[in-house]
């Protein structure tokens, strides 16, 4: 019986899951269900997982892609964000002073555009032994303290003239000094030469060269070292023998305008020969300022007496440097002289041999076709558009008086290549601006090198200089 009954209890226990899975056929589909779920969903995971990466990865590299175009875009000068965003937004939060320095400050940070095009062949000029890539060139006062050189540079100009500069530190006039007259495109400054003084300005041109050295010494960079270290000589006498410009580009011009200190007497010349002798080993060029309308008594200098004799002494200095290299010497002059007084001018520089003359510096004059009457009330030196029939005016003269024997370079109201070309067939060899870009961006450079060689139709810069006067004869 025990056998028997245990035999049966073991059939019906092996009966109970056949039984159970015939009466709840429901049940037994439900134990099968969710893994055949879950297999789906693994599947439509993995498949949402590769699409997500996919779509983040375009994403990403569209972010990217698009970051790069975007700043190689602000970092063209050529960009019309700095016309039509950045500069009316500097003249709305800012006045300009304040834009002025914040402007190089961003550049001494590298924060600033650059023209990425190579000069046309047609736009080179040959002055005083050397060549450069362009006509254009940046006016002083736009780098007093000779900050941001190489930015300038890099902005495309052929020529930088930084300064002025005095022997002293001296702060210039008390602010407000500077003034916008937006309707008509020009300034009015009355810095009065605020400058940071030779000793600084010396300083930053020799480390400027001692960096160049250190990076691209074109001979044995040890013996470059080595020279720089024992003090054996002096970096600016080693850039002259390493052949290239002081401008350390071997296409641009660097230029360096001497001022005067406001304590010096009127008649006083010690201050440019000064200038001379501690700045000329740094520059391809030097410009003597006698002609800006903010410091008492300095336009007298450009009396016919006055002047023969202060270039006279400038070039005894310039000649005296113990470099190889004499850097030219050129005399800066406003616009406001009589037919008489810029006939003077040319005699007193066909006297002395002067190797050059900048016209113009700003007027203190006020045209009426200025719009801002009550802005234009402020004192101070006026640059802009309505600067142009004046230096145009000057410039004729005195290319005429000197027959085309001294270089001649243009500045005032200059914002685009038809105003260039037309200094140039009134017999200047270059030419140079500064306000035009204050209201038109950096890429004012670009721009006007373009309208240059569109409006020479194939000819070259230099065969059209004095273009005017010649066809007058």
């Amino acid at each position: 019986m025990n056998s028997f009954t245990t035999v049966l209890r073991q059939q019906q226990i092996s009966a109970l899951p056949r039984a159970f899975a015939q009466r709840i056929p429901v049940r037994s589909a439900i134990v099968v269900r969710p893994s055949v779920a879950a297999r789906h969903y693994t599947t439509v995971r993995k498949e949402h997982t590769t699409t997500s990466r996919t779509i983040n990865f375009l994403l990403g590299t569209g972010i990217i892609v698009g970051g790069l175009v975007g700043i190689s875009y602000g970092f063209d000068s050529r960009a019309s964000i700095h016309k039509y965003v950045f500069v009316p937004l500097m003249h709305w939060t800012m006045d300009p002073e304040t834009a002025h320095r914040t402007t190089i400050k961003l550049m001494k940070t590298g924060i600033s555009p650059w023209d990425s095009q190579e000069d046309d062949p047609s736009l080179e000029v040959s002055l005083w032994g050397k060549t450069f890539s362009n006509p254009v060139g940046m006016a002083a006062g736009f780098d007093k303290h000779a900050e941001v050189i190489d930015g300038l540079f890099d902005l495309g100009f052929g020529y930088v003239e930084v300064g002025s500069v005095t022997p002293e530190p001296q702060p210039g006039n008390p602010q407000p000094r500077m003034f916008r007259l937006p309707e008509d495109k020009c300034v009015i400054n009355r810095y009065g030469f605020n400058s940071e003084g030779h000793k600084v300005v010396e300083s930053r041109l020799r480390q400027r060269i001692k960096r160049f050295l250190y990076k691209h010494a074109r001979e044995d960079q040890e013996q470059t070292l080595e020279k720089l270290k024992n003090g054996q000589s002096s970096t600016e006498s080693l850039v002259d023998h390493l052949s290239t410009n002081r401008s350390l580009r071997d296409d641009r011009v660097l230029a360096v305008n001497l001022g005067k200190n406001k304590a010096s007497t009127p008649e006083s010349v010690d201050d440019y020969v000064i200038g001379v002798e501690r700045l000329g080993p740094y520059a391809d060029v030097l410009v003597v300022n006698v002609s800006s309308p903010n410091t008492p008594g300095l336009r007298s200098l450009q009396r016919k007496g006055m002047l023969e004799e202060l270039l006279r002494q400038v070039i005894s200095a310039r000649n005296s440097l113990q470099s190889s290299y004499k850097p030219p010497l050129l005399v800066k002059i406003a616009p406001d002289l009589s037919d008489e007084e810029l006939e003077d001018v040319s005699e007193a520089a066909l006297a002395t041999k002067v190797d050059g003359i900048i016209i113009s510096n700003t007027t203190i004059s006020r045209p009426s076709s200025l719009n801002n009457k009550e802005v234009a009330k402020e004192v101070g030196g006026l640059s802009g558009p309505v600067v142009k029939p004046l230096a145009l005016r000057a410039l004729r003269q005195v290319y005429k008086h000197t027959e085309g024997k001294i270089p001649l370079v243009g500045c005032g109201g200059i914002s685009t290549g038809e105003d260039a070309l037309e200094y140039a067939k009134a017999g200047a060899s270059m030419v140079q601006l500064y306000s035009s870009m204050a209201y038109e961006g950096p890429g004012i450079v670009r721009a006007v090198k373009d309208g240059i060689v569109k409006g020479l139709n194939g000819r070259k810069w230099m065969d059209i200089v004095g273009e005017d006067a010649k066809a007058n004869k």
